[in-house]
């Protein structure tokens, strides 16, 4: 159907930019329906403990559903992070089982590893969402099959790998998925693709395109797809005190670019905005000790430059944020932190706009920090609790919603009414679980109508609620 139109896959997101050519700066691992470690260092290196990945790529499904460009996303991407010191582990077309017992090594690995190592999980293939559950499907199987069939023969994301790993508060784990999030009968209309979740303590996890959206793929398997060429474009050239917060930022920001200005007018209607759920407590910089970011020494700012820095680092609130970010860019344009402060104040302009909308009754003086309730009840320190504050001022959804659940903590009145607004903020910043958290509460505040459409909010982002959350969120 659109394959014959368009010569593309509606599946794994897709690209239609030429192949990059890198070279090979470390061995990576390639196996058929097993997986094999790596075992080669990067050039003049020792094995880098600190950084594991495993990246599986299936798309070996009954045609027409097969994707070709999977292999070369996973050959490319390992390449990629072996550059940036991970010590990599590729798998291609592994069925349910071998599926299973891969993720489930990988996890084991996670743990022994010390709790520094930044870890990072990649899926390229068919994803789907059975019962609110996000599905990998294993290599094989048809996705128009039963849905008793698929969830037979699939990995559940959030139990067997989101909920198995342990906490990363001191680095970080990554979670990529580069998969349809609908499927091809809802390809051009709002479909129930995969769903939103919320990241574990130290995870970051990163959705090719938004829930219940689809995911293009090119027919060819010399082409990469549109989200997996971004992210290998820009692990290779991007400056080595870039964060990998950052670095999918950019790759957010650089798949819907291609995708809304693509001269096919098909790609342009099914521009992707690539989904990220951030949970972390550090920020990591892409450069490792055994590299060089190909010979660029990292060099101090400026005394004036390093002080202007500072202070955009410790701004909470959006509107002095925008200034000082523009005020930056204009007199420091070229500066190694420009691209930084340039998602900072995308952010900044993205909050104040949700500010400003009638549906939410957040103010200046919310943004501040509650008390703990108890010593025993706060699990995030002062510090964390800061940094959540000054997240969500450059509109990050996710630290939004966990500001929200500290107010309500406080069971006060002025506790629940900045409860309910950073809720209506983080749903305006596009996270359908804070929406539906707030239709819960409006639901048992006895106010139906408010409740109706916080949760048609929700679905309208993509969340699909499990079936027996009933009225109590969980």
């Amino acid at each position: 159907m659109l394959r014959n139109a368009l010569s593309l896959w509606l599946g794994a997101a897709g690209a239609f930019t030429a192949p990059l050519s890198i070279p090979v700066s470390a061995g990576v691992a390639h196996a058929g329906n097993a997986t094999t470690p790596n075992t080669t260092a990067p050039p003049a290196t020792v094995p880098n403990a600190g950084r594991l990945a495993l990246l599986i790529g299936n798309g070996d499904y009954p045609v027409p559903h097969d994707l070709p460009p999977i292999a070369k996303n996973v050959m490319d991407l390992g390449e990629a992070l072996a550059f940036r010191g991970f010590d990599v582990t590729q798998a291609m077309n592994l069925d349910e089982s071998s599926l299973q017992a891969t993720v489930t090594e990988f996890v084991k690995r996670v743990a022994a590893a010390p709790g520094d190592t930044v870890t990072l999980f990649y899926y390229a293939g068919h994803g789907l969402q059975v019962d609110s559950n996000n599905l990998l499907l294993g290599s094989g199987s048809n996705p128009t099959a039963p849905r008793k069939d698929l969830i037979a023969r699939s990995l559940v994301l959030q139990q067997k790998l989101l909920a198995a790993l342990p906490p990363r508060p001191q680095a970080l784990n990554i979670t990529v998925i580069d998969a349809c999030r609908t499927d091809l009968r809802n390809a051009l209309g709002d479909g129930e693709g995969l769903n939103q979740v919320e990241a574990p303590l130290g995870s970051l996890v990163c959705f090719s395109t938004g829930a219940g959206r689809p995911a293009v793929s090119p027919a060819s398997a010399d082409q990469n797809t549109f989200y997996t060429a971004a992210l290998v474009r820009l692990l290779r050239e991007a400056a080595g005190q870039v964060t990998f917060n950052d670095l999918f930022q950019l790759v957010k920001t650089e798949v819907q670019h291609t995708m809304l200005n693509h001269p096919l007018a098909a790609i342009r209607q099914l521009a992707q905005n690539p989904f990220i759920a951030d949970n972390t407590r550090v920020q990591v910089p892409l450069s490792w000790g055994g590299s060089n970011d190909q010979g660029k020494a990292e060099q101090p700012l400026p005394p004036a430059e390093q002080a202007a820095w500072e202070t955009i680092q410790n701004t909470d609130w959006p509107v002095d944020l925008l200034r000082l970010c523009n005020a930056f860019l204009a007199t420091y344009p070229d500066s190694a932190q420009a691209q930084t402060v340039g998602l900072l104040l995308a952010g900044a302009k993205e909050a104040l706009r949700i500010l400003r909308s009638k549906e939410v009754k957040l103010f200046k003086t919310s943004f501040v920090i509650p008390p703990p309730v108890s010593q025993a009840s706060s699990e995030q320190l002062p510090h964390s609790q800061r940094t959540e504050l000054m997240r969500a001022a450059r509109g990050d959804k996710d630290a939004a919603a966990r500001i929200a659940r500290l107010h309500r903590a406080l069971e006060t009145e002025q506790g629940l009414l900045r409860y309910v607004g950073w809720l209506q903020y983080a749903s305006g910043l596009g996270n359908g679980i804070a929406s539906y958290e707030l239709a819960l509460y409006y639901r048992e505040a006895a106010q139906p109508l408010l409740a109706a459409q916080a949760e048609a909010r929700a679905r309208q982002l993509g969340y699909s609620p499990p079936r027996a959350l009933g009225h109590e969120r969980k």
